[in-house]
């Protein structure tokens, strides 16, 4: 099957440059996943609860509601969803071509234009209890879930000792009553001036050598963590309402096989600016080159930005086929 645009990903990159796209009579095909990365097709927005932040839901609404709507929203305009995986893909020639999982040694799709909107997985420890009680006071988002009813002015603690799990413990400190930061050596990996910042704050208590073995609760909810020394390996109990990951996220870019450039943390490169990747008529929106922001709205702005530039991407090869006496 060719296309003029695909897109890879379903979240909100995904479904907003598919709108975009669609709008724009470029007729996109986007691959949504079946558990790519084990998360859902809408990506991480499906593991928040309550999303509060997204302009135009002032009461707020869950995260597996609003990917419902952006995928009502993405169909209405045309855009043809299909539920598989993309697996592989060959971007040293044009039409790039990509495979579907369990179909590598078939005829592939190809494409005149594509847009990356994998997204990046939040890293977690899997710890005894967290099937259990994930999104019912585990979390892997404290600026998207810290706000909620759920943990304000309770006790909460976060796992990391990066400047990730120092930011996030600070941010949650507007909301909890107190927050512990359990690090499992003895030191933060923060910078100076975030360690300082965490460890300074009134609401605040550093955990050191410490690890988080499981999630404890009522059957409904979180209540309780067990806590390990990681010197002695002595057990106790702390009383929490809500546990925070911030031990990072991991770029969903192992089917692109290194043909695109990433950060030395794997996150894809796009030119200041723009969508634009380093092979031409590739392009990338939301957390797959964005690991600052990663907010819900940021993905949506940056697919807005992706099917603009792909629109104007193929309006180039078509005068430059034109030129060339030839026919896209």
């Amino acid at each position: 099957m060719h296309s003029k645009v695909i897109i890879v990903g379903s979240g909100p990159a995904g479904h907003t440059a598919a709108i975009y796209s669609a709008r724009a009579n470029l007729e996109p095909v986007l691959f949504e996943g079946m558990m790519a990365g084990g998360v859902a097709p809408g990506g991480q927005l499906t593991t928040t609860t309550e999303v509060e932040n997204f302009p135009g839901f002032p009461e707020g609404i869950t995260g597996s509601e609003l990917t419902d709507k952006l995928r009502e929203q993405s169909t209405r305009f045309g855009t043809k969803i299909e539920t598989e995986t993309i697996t592989k893909v060959d971007l040293s020639s044009r039409p790039f071509k990509l495979w579907r999982e369990d179909a590598e040694d078939q005829e592939p799709d190809t494409c005149d234009a594509l847009i990356v909107a994998t997204g990046a997985t939040a890293k977690r420890l899997h710890i005894k209890g967290e099937e259990e009680y994930w999104q019912r006071g585990m979390s892997a988002c404290a600026v998207c879930d810290g706000a909620a009813p759920l943990f304000r002015n309770k006790p909460l603690v976060v796992i990391g000792g990066g400047d990730s799990a120092c930011e996030e413990a600070t941010f949650l400190t507007k909301y909890a009553s107190h927050v512990y930061i359990a690090v499992r050596r003895d030191v933060f990996r923060a910078s100076n001036i975030m360690a300082k910042r965490a460890a300074n704050h009134p609401k605040i208590t550093v955990l050191w050598s410490t690890h988080v073995t499981e999630a404890k609760g009522n059957g409904k909810v979180l209540t309780h963590v067990e806590l390990t020394d990681a010197k002695t390996g002595a057990k106790k109990d702390l009383e929490v309402s809500g546990l925070f990951y911030a031990i990072g996220h991991t770029p969903n870019t192992a089917f692109l096989s290194g043909q695109l450039e990433t950060d030395e943390t794997g996150y894809l490169l796009v030119q200041p600016g723009t969508s634009k990747t380093n092979v031409r008529g590739v392009f990338a929106a939301g957390d797959v080159q964005d690991k600052h922001y990663r907010q819900a709205i940021t993905a949506a702005g940056s697919g807005c930005m992706a099917a603009l530039d792909a629109e104007k991407y193929l309006e180039e090869l078509e005068a430059e086929a034109q030129e060339s006496g030839s026919k896209l």
